[in-house]
């Protein structure tokens, strides 16, 4: 045995232990494979400055990104039954809630925040897809309709954010009902006169992407991100064709209409301040249109008044319009 062995290395481990350095020191971007700094990656909200790729981020991460000095006021979800089926594949589903919610911190895979954005009251509903990929179940459709219903008690505007696989195999039939409730919640929101943004993140698929995902009356979407209801492979099989390139990319729904606009992460807060400011501030009385029934009304009860008039013209001997032009 050398010294090396029996006294340098054992005082290098000692100096650089593995509980000394922590295990997310280093994130390595998705699609450029470059590996970057925790602390840079974080004051660049987690796009990678070389590729401009966009990472997922928390639910959390997205409300403190958006909301005016990053505060905001959570609202919980609503007490549902767990394990309806009292589903099993590799392990209990009631097993796999448990490890989620471990895991995250989270009730489910929805986070409801109430706040401003730029001043203006908003309802957020911010998917979380470390949970169970973002699966919609019945928490997760009764939670967003309850962001609705706070929505509109509370006059704000309406944002959902998903980033989500779909629905959860796990609940069946049950999880699939949660996307006509979804489309039912949004209705009411824009039934109330309030706006509904949808700002589509990395990835959202299924059969959230069939239901609340593309009801907007504004609809942004992150670069790069995935966008469709099923894969790209399902979809090649099923038609035997060749996709184009960046097919269900947000870029290319922007191209075909499907996306109102595409946004970075840096500019999202400032775009959704934008649109809060057009769509919140009611106008003002003189710039609102009389309607064709408010004309025709003003214009009957003008008329009374005009035939009134013409005799007493005629009587002080003053020349209408018509007899001066046939003069």
């Amino acid at each position: 045995m050398s010294w090396l062995t029996n006294y340098v290395r054992p005082k290098i481990r000692a100096l650089v232990s593995k509980s000394d350095v922590p295990d997310n020191l280093w994130a390595k971007c998705g699609n450029c494979g470059q590996m970057i700094f925790h602390r840079d990656l974080a004051a660049n909200d987690k796009v990678c400055p070389y590729c401009d790729h966009h990472m997922r981020l928390t639910a959390d991460e997205r409300l403190k990104m958006i909301f005016d000095g990053g505060s905001y006021e959570s609202l919980a979800l609503p007490e549902t039954v767990q394990d309806p089926l009292r589903f099993r594949d590799q392990q209990r589903y009631s097993e796999r809630l448990k490890k989620a919610r471990s895991a995250t911190g989270l009730d489910d895979a929805i986070q409801l925040a109430f706040g401003e954005i730029g001043g203006q009251s908003a309802v957020v509903a911010a998917f979380d897809f470390r949970f169970m990929g973002g699966s919609m179940g019945v928490a997760v459709g009764e939670g967003f309709v309850t962001g609705a219903r706070a929505a509109v008690e509370r006059k704000a505007a309406f944002i959902g954010i998903p980033a989500s696989g779909g629905a959860r195999m796990q609940e069946g039939i049950l999880s699939l009902m949660q996307m006509p409730r979804t489309v039912i919640a949004v209705e009411m929101v824009k039934e109330a006169g309030l706006p509904y943004i949808v700002v589509l993140t990395d990835p959202t698929t299924g059969g959230v992407t069939a239901s609340f995902a593309m009801l907007g009356d504004v609809t942004l979407a992150e670069p790069g991100a995935v966008i469709g209801f099923a894969g790209s492979r399902v979809i090649e099989e099923t038609i035997r064709e060749t996709l184009p390139d960046g097919f269900q990319r947000a870029e290319y729904l922007h191209e075909h209409g499907m996306v109102d606009m595409v946004v970075p992460r840096k500019e999202l807060r400032a775009a959704l301040c934008r649109l809060l400011d057009l769509l919140m501030v009611p106008q003002a009385p003189s710039t609102v249109l009389e309607t064709g029934a408010q004309v025709a009304q003003e214009a009957a009860d003008e008329a009374p008044v005009a035939k009134e008039a013409a005799p007493e013209q005629a009587e002080s001997g003053e020349a209408t319009e018509s007899e001066r032009a046939a003069e």
